[in-house]
């Protein structure tokens, strides 16, 4: 649902103390997109930002409606978790997307929470950069680009916002496999220039 979007005046946020709004779709605690999201976590709060995670497996997510109603009333109709994260997410300088790639794509839980976004459209929303932190059991380049143009096509719709870092972790199956992975120091490092 591409709506045409209104151009704001709001001012680039300073390149420190920004507000970073983590999603995590994993649905498994402690999963290997969890643990990719908490390096790039660990190295934006080390620079001095403002960071919360929102786990989307604690929350009630249900499936957009398609009734629009969101771009009238500035909410959505379905009242459930989704309103607080897409109000999160508004107000959010930087977002930080993490899944598992589920069939070459983002996980369920993050294709819902990215749908039931739109009241954002025609809003004066905060943020202007986007990153996508990924883990998959195979490792294979294309693996990775179902996944990648899937948060691309979202951000797309917003022309204030950019998708600017990507982190894949693959070969990553099992929880905690992706321990001592190399995509681990690169999130935190993503995280820290944020």
């Amino acid at each position: 649902m591409r709506i045409p979007q209104r151009i704001s005046k709001r001012k680039e946020c300073s390149t420190m103390n920004k507000k970073v709004l983590i999603i995590s779709s994993s649905p498994r605690k402690g999963g290997n997109s969890e643990t990719l999201a908490a390096a790039f976590a660990k190295g934006a709060r080390e620079a001095g930002n403002q960071v919360e995670t929102v786990y989307l497996r604690e929350r009630q997510v249900g499936f957009c409606k398609g009734c629009i109603a969101c771009l009238n009333l500035g909410h959505c109709v379905i009242q459930d978790d989704a309103v607080e994260i897409a109000a999160k997410m508004h107000d959010a300088n930087v977002l930080v997307f993490a899944t598992p790639v589920y069939y070459y794509c983002v996980s369920g839980q993050l294709k819902t929470m990215l749908d039931r976004a739109n009241p954002l459209f025609d809003t004066d929303y905060a943020f202007t950069k986007a990153y996508l932190l990924a883990t998959a059991a195979e490792n294979a380049p294309e693996t990775f680009a179902g996944t990648e143009k899937a948060v691309q096509g979202w951000v797309d719709c917003f022309p204030r916002c950019a998708l600017v870092g990507t982190v894949f972790a693959g070969g990553v199956n099992g929880a905690g496999e992706i321990a001592g992975h190399p995509a681990l120091e690169q999130a935190y490092q993503m995280g820290k220039e944020v």
